[in-house]
């Protein structure tokens, strides 16, 4: 059965309403699955359609666990169908909201928000039952593509290894506690109340905290000025140089796992080579840089 009609089955009998068509006609985002936006007798709700091959990427069981657990904090959007087996997820929409790309990532009240969001998430004393670990996921992704019969940039295994040398040499003092790991703006949502939101919790885990506050760095594009506030506003005060290297180190590791994880989307027929291509020109300099000069800026590394 095609997914779309599966999840037009699983409306239909969630709902108890036969006569419910599966209407795509309102997206309302996402890379790693499409989601729409669907008003069912009266109220609006955001329908998850699990994109491709991602039943190979993401185990649904733990974030279904996590998703309950991140609940409770009440900063995720209210889950009334979850399918672990399928990844189908049915969620009551935020009334009048928009997420922080929409707005402007680097405004003061955003990144406040934003930093506000991770302390909430990183303090939490509920533990998540599993670890992200980008070096276990990147392994994980690549074994897929040589199942997909797949090939890499012709000088992958060089560059990752140039990485790999960075983090044994420079990368200590790793913490655990409970992480988003997929930071993006997308992901914040301001509701008509003024809170902020954080959704879409399939790659959570625990993890060091600079993962999360590198990646809203990385995909915000933030400006040196936006950098430095939320710098000081997450960790109380601009952070050492220890810290400032495993956030570059974070930047450039994120370039590398979401470049293969599209690259396992391309092979599998959706369109990511330019998505492809844009991260690991941008990991190439970024590698380089943060290896031969330890004052490369932040601001420099979130440059295509």
């Amino acid at each position: 059965m095609k997914m779309e009609d599966l999840v037009q089955n699983t409306l239909r009998q969630f709902f108890g309403d036969d006569s419910i068509i599966f209407d795509r006609s309102r997206l309302a985002g996402g890379l790693t699955n499409y989601n729409y936006l669907m008003d069912i007798k009266g109220t609006e709700y955001v329908v998850r359609q699990p994109g491709g091959m991602t039943n190979l990427m993401i185990d649904r069981r733990i974030e279904k666990v996590n998703n309950a657990i991140v609940s409770e904090l009440g900063i995720n959007s209210e889950c009334v169908y979850f399918d672990e087996v399928s990844g189908i997820k049915i969620s009551v929409s935020i009334m009048n909201s928009k997420n922080i790309a929409q707005t402007d990532p680097n405004s003061y009240e955003n990144l406040s928000a934003v930093s506000d969001v991770m302390k909430k998430v990183h303090s939490s004393c509920k533990h998540f039952p599993n670890t992200f670990d980008w070096l276990s996921e990147l392994n994980k992704y690549e074994k897929i593509i040589q199942e997909l019969n797949g090939g890499f940039f012709f000088d992958y295994a060089e560059f990752k290894e140039q990485l790999l040398d960075f983090m044994e040499k420079n990368i200590k003092n790793l913490v655990s506690v409970p992480c988003h790991n997929d930071t993006v703006p997308e992901n914040f949502i301001v509701g008509e109340n003024g809170k902020t939101y954080l959704v879409d919790w399939e790659y959570s885990g625990m993890n060091d905290p600079s993962w999360d506050v590198a990646a809203y760095i990385l995909e915000s594009k933030l400006s040196p000025e936006a950098i430095d506030f939320l710098l000081k506003d997450y960790y109380g005060e601009y952070p050492d140089t220890e810290e400032l290297t495993k956030i570059k180190f974070f930047m450039v590791a994120q370039d590398l796992l979401w470049m293969v994880w599209a690259m396992i989307r391309h092979y599998s027929g959706d369109d990511f080579l330019d998505y492809c291509s844009l991260r690991y020109e941008r990991f190439q300099r970024n590698i380089k840089a943060i290896t031969e000069s330890e004052g490369y800026e932040l601001a420099d590394m979130v440059k295509n």
